[in-house]
């Protein structure tokens, strides 16, 4: 699936804000939520895939499948120290801990609980996890140093902080959608390849310039009116996602000039792209760009672009003369 279908997809997850009442139903809900926990029982169904454990002296079911269970406790897993796959979305869990003690887990789905945090103990062979839409407030906590791929969706994540990139030296696709950040600051992770910050209140781009290997900027559906923040540092970076933000001047454009492979930007949905020339302006100010939102440039457009540029710089080389005599 596409960097663009992906975003696609979590665009029609997003549903309406909920109302008052709605909010005091789902405290209501909370509160009558019964102890659940996983049991023996349970498990007989949920445990699978059975494998040698890592001396190859045994074997042990290594994947769980207990989403959607209501649950409120795993105590239990404690004690299934060979689980490498584990799937608890969609319960009512408030607290993942039992979960330190599973040193070999490879793959977590923790989406749809009631998680304030998205803490663990470091997990030396962690590669994927996911806590979208929980409850969290926090990055910090995350320290898995194999992990590639972090999706925290849809929290209640304020700022970004306690990423550390000696510890998340793998970590190559961060997501952040549907926060409730401002900035993008607090990331110093140079191995990062995707990063995901779509729908939340961001007003300021600023703090990317250690994201040396970045090659895909989603911010669509903030509140972004300029495009300063973008450095030559980002020297990977290919593809900038800004629909749906506040540019409204076409010229905001002459900031990514310092983007040395930049290849693809959307910004439609801004009140820049009501402008006259509105996709002429983009190219001029970004020659080497090929695609402007869903469209790729054509060869006319690249000459009429070529024509006004060089007349401009004549332009202004004439006025530069004038204003030295």
């Amino acid at each position: 699936m596409s960097d663009q279908e992906n975003e696609e997809n979590f665009d029609a997850e997003e549903g309406e804000e909920e109302t008052p009442v709605a909010a005091e139903d789902a405290e209501e809900e909370e509160e009558k939520d019964a102890d659940m926990p996983l049991t023996e029982e349970m498990l007989t169904e949920c445990l699978s895939l059975l494998c040698k454990t890592g001396d190859g002296m045994a074997h042990a079911y290594v994947k769980l499948d207990a989403h959607d269970r209501e649950l409120t406790d795993i105590s239990i897993l404690q004690g299934f120290i060979h689980l490498r796959f584990v799937d608890i979305n969609k319960n009512n869990l408030r607290d993942i801990s039992a979960l330190n003690s599973l040193s070999h887990m490879v793959a977590l789905k923790a989406e749809h609980n009631k998680l304030t945090s998205a803490k663990l103990d470091e997990l030396p062979y962690l590669q994927e996890v996911s806590f979208n839409s929980n409850k969290i407030k926090t990055t910090e906590g995350i320290c898995h140093p194999l992990v590639e791929k972090i999706s925290l969706n849809l929290n209640e994540i304020t700022y970004i902080s306690g990423l550390n990139p000696d510890r998340l030296s793998r970590l190559h696709t961060l997501e952040l959608r549907g926060n409730k950040l401002t900035s993008t600051a607090g990331l110093c992770l140079p191995n990062l390849k995707n990063l995901f910050l779509g729908a939340n209140q961001i007003t300021k781009i600023e703090g990317l310039e250690a994201l040396e290997q970045l090659s895909t900027l989603h911010l669509r559906d903030n509140q972004i009116e300029t495009l300063d923040g973008f450095t030559e540092n980002l020297k990977n970076l290919q593809y900038i996602n800004l629909r749906g933000n506040n540019v409204s001047v076409v010229k905001e454009a002459k900031k990514l000039q310092c983007l040395p492979v930049l290849r693809a930007i959307v910004l439609s949905d801004n009140p820049c792209a009501e402008e006259d020339d509105y996709r002429l302006e983009i190219l001029i100010s970004i020659r080497k760009i090929e695609r402007l939102d869903k469209d790729e440039y054509t060869d006319d457009e690249r000459q009429d672009a070529q024509e006004i540029y060089e007349q401009r710089r004549q332009e202004e080389k004439t006025a530069e003369v004038r204003g030295r005599s």
